[in-house]
């Protein structure tokens, strides 16, 4: 039996901006990055959490996967919805689920996933949490899903 897996979810309104539109009125796909990034970043700064509270740490936290599974088209009238997921790891990883969605109907555009990783600022690897983020974890009102 799958234990209960523990998360913290935030949501983002975004309007798509004209420049990321192509001829046909569709979002070209690799807006949808900044967007995922434009979630991490309001995720940060509700939970008190950024990027730059954890460089001020001695640590970065750069992007080392990212999977877009995309759904339909945006189109430059969609308002969307990005919900992010912060999902509780025992590795020293972060790593979040997103689905973007319509604002106005629900409808589905895109799932993706991204994970990063702890380095120090000379980009060498950590293999623990820095005690910082652990400190941060433990105040948090994690939901845990079925």
């Amino acid at each position: 039996m799958k234990r209960p897996e523990r998360y913290i979810e935030c949501q983002i309104n975004i309007k798509p901006r004209f420049s990321e539109v192509d001829a046909m009125n569709i979002v070209w796909h690799g807006s949808f990055v900044q967007y995922l990034e434009d979630a991490r970043e309001h995720f940060g700064q509700l939970h008190g959490m950024g990027y730059m509270d954890i460089y001020r740490t001695g640590f970065m936290l750069p992007v080392v996967n990212m999977n877009i599974d995309f759904k339909k088209a945006i189109s430059y009238e969609d308002e969307i919805v990005v919900i992010a997921r912060l999902h509780d790891t025992h590795a020293a990883k972060v790593y979040y689920t997103y689905e973007v969605r319509s604002a106005k109907d629900n409808r589905l555009f895109a799932t993706a996933e991204t994970t990063q990783v702890f380095t120090d600022r000379n980009g060498d690897l950590q293999i623990i949490y820095p005690e910082t983020y652990v400190s941060w974890k433990e105040t948090l009102n994690w939901e845990r899903s079925e």
